[in-house]
């Protein structure tokens, strides 16, 4: 008898010892079960909600791409177009009020850019057709995306596979979702907020986290420096923004970032597309390279221009058709470009 209780205590014990085991594995899965089923409907909500609004915001224009390049595999052109539209407004009625020509190379993880001045005095061209000459933004009133970018294309001798279209809400709402970017304010100064009231927002010089408005007072302003610098403020914008959607700690904000996006966008780039461009920023950190034209202006029947030197748009020209294999390396490759800008120095590298 004594060695059944014996056997009976045993099993017991067992049995306890296994359901403790189970209690234990239970208690550690369950919350990792629970974590990853979370961020697997997140994922999916989120999915679908990016799928939604960039199939919304697509906007084929029926041209004629002379070179097709997969973005995902291949170095890819784009144009960002920033319009001064409001909500009223809607996209499609106004000038650009930005230009940034800029390539993504998903191999090298490099990218680079440059801001075109919106005065830039240039031929206009709209269905391969010359309108004459006058301020480049002025081709977004003549022909919408199509004519701004056939424009730039004749500017830079260089292909534009795909643009994006933004108006300032979506500029706003963007840096508002992922809590603010971190930049370099280079000055103390005072400008308009969005709604176009004088004096609403004031930057303190120096670097520090800015929201939606004061991002946009940023990019905006003229009265720091001059038309050229105010498109590198733009550029560096552009990439505190990546650099802050990238971060891990930008994740959960996504849905709000794609839901700001909404009608505030159009774009020819597929859902597809953009999800793999996104991807191999995951993989690893970007590189961005900045170019600077040279320049000069002049008054034309009244109205302020921007001259663009012929030789700096040959060496960026030069620079982007690297980038994209159209071009070998020469000699102007050799070194640093410099260019004096009013004063101002700067290095296209």
């Amino acid at each position: 008898m004594k060695k059944h209780s014996n056997t009976s205590r045993s099993a017991s014990y067992t049995t306890k010892r296994k359901k403790r085991k189970n209690i234990i594995i239970l208690s550690i899965l369950i919350p990792i079960l629970v974590i990853v089923l979370g961020l697997a409907v997140y994922a999916a909500i989120l999915y679908a909600t990016a799928q939604k609004t960039i199939d919304d915001s697509y906007h084929e224009l029926g041209r004629n791409k002379e070179i097709e390049v997969d973005p995902i595999k291949e170095t890819t052109s784009i144009l960002i177009m920033g319009i001064d539209d409001t909500e009223d407004r809607k996209l499609g009625s106004s000038r650009t009020d930005s230009l940034i020509y800029l390539t993504i190379d998903p191999n090298s993880h490099e990218v680079n850019m440059v801001s075109i001045p919106r005065d830039t005095y240039t031929p206009i061209m709209y269905q391969e057709e010359y309108l004459g000459e006058d301020k480049i933004n002025a081709a977004y009133s003549a022909g919408e995306e199509q004519a701004t970018i056939e424009t730039v294309e004749e500017l830079l001798n260089v292909p534009i596979h795909y643009y994006v279209t933004f108006n300032f809400d979506a500029f706003l709402k963007i840096i508002d979702a992922l809590g603010g970017i971190e930049m370099d304010v280079p000055i103390t100064f005072s400008e308009q907020n969005s709604d176009g009231k004088m004096d609403q927002i004031t930057l303190e010089k120096g670097y520090q986290t800015l929201n939606g408005e004061e991002a946009l007072a940023l990019a905006r302003t003229r009265k720091i420096d001059n038309d050229v610098m105010r498109g590198e403020r733009q550029q560096l914008l552009i990439q505190a923004i990546v650099e802050k959607a990238l971060s891990v700690g930008s994740i959960t904000k996504y849905t709000n970032v794609i839901e700001a996006v909404g009608s505030n966008m159009r774009t020819d780039l597929t859902f597809n597309e953009m999800l793999g461009i996104a991807q191999t920023g995951l993989e690893g950190p970007y590189k961005f390279n900045s170019y600077t034209f040279e320049w000069t202006d002049f008054t034309l029947y009244g109205a302020s221009m921007v001259e663009l030197y012929p030789d700096s748009v040959d060496f960026i020209s030069h620079r982007f058709r690297v980038a994209l294999g159209l071009d070998s390396l020469d000699e102007r490759d050799a070194e640093d470009y410099e260019f004096e800008t009013n004063g101002i120095t700067n290095y296209a590298y």
